[in-house]
């Protein structure tokens, strides 16, 4: 059986390691993380291209760095699943598993299984003497709401040829990102706070209301954010980590 004309443009254009090289002096990082980066892009690639996906809306700070550019590199695909079954997904999972490997990345799978919440996949790849992790969590929890909102973008990068994602609605991936802050407050989720604020568009959607919490969380937590946060930024952005704490607490004031 032929391959479908998408699948030989991938196995052509997969990407060289001198091209890997040199988009880790562009970004100012390490190769690992523009390998894991490139292989999250070859899975919503592969992933989007199947209709059954269009009820699967990608968020989380991979999405606000491939659709929203944040300068902080992420280490897991997260969605929210409406209208699924857990069989369902582990099938879409699965399909698109295979198709990333036919782009001429080693896949393998280490874990797909049902959770509280809904769904984990944990993939490992390998490419270039390089190895890594990559985790697909999708809620299935059903929404406060009716049904959640969505938004089609078409995700343009120097990785792959451009595709498009269903992505949360704006509104909502910015609602869960400061709700993380609150709850989980995890240095990620501090640092996505602060790209959100200081980013035109996302940082008036963010509730305020929610500020009070937020800097009295800070004043209560001692945080590493350098030793969290180093690896995953531009070498440029590392001297905001130093006094991170503040930093943040000078930015949420602002907008008081």
């Amino acid at each position: 059986m032929g391959k479908h004309p998408w699948r030989i443009w991938l196995l052509k254009s997969m990407l060289t390691i001198e091209k890997i090289r040199e988009l880790t002096k562009k970004y100012q990082t390490n190769e690992h993380n523009v390998i894991r980066e490139y292989v999250q892009h070859l899975c919503l690639s592969a992933l989007y291209k199947h209709r059954e996906a269009g009820n699967l809306l990608f968020k989380g700070g991979t999405a606000l760095r491939m659709i929203y550019h944040s300068p902080r590199f992420s280490e897991d695909l997260d969605f929210t699943g409406r209208f699924y079954h857990f069989q369902d997904v582990e099938k879409l999972f699965l399909n698109t598993l295979v198709e990333v490997e036919q782009s001429g990345i080693m896949v393998e799978l280490k874990e797909a299984k049902k959770t509280s919440g809904g769904f984990l996949g944990i993939i490992e790849y390998h490419l270039y003497d390089h190895t890594g992790t990559i985790f697909f969590e999708i809620s299935l929890r059903k929404p406060k709401k009716k049904s959640r909102e969505s938004e089609v973008v078409t995700i343009a990068s120097e990785f792959t040829i451009p595709y498009t994602v269903v992505q949360l609605s704006t509104l909502d991936l910015v609602s869960e990102k400061v709700q993380a802050v609150t709850t989980r407050a995890k240095p990620r989720d501090y640092y996505d706070l602060y790209f959100i604020l200081r980013h035109n568009f996302l940082s008036k959607l963010v509730d305020k209301g929610m500020f009070a919490v937020i800097l009295n969380q800070l004043e209560g937590k001692k945080i590493d954010f350098r030793k969290e946060l180093q690896h995953l930024l531009p070498v440029s952005h590392h001297r905001i980590l130093k006094n991170f704490s503040e930093t943040l607490e000078k930015e949420i004031n602002s907008y008081l």
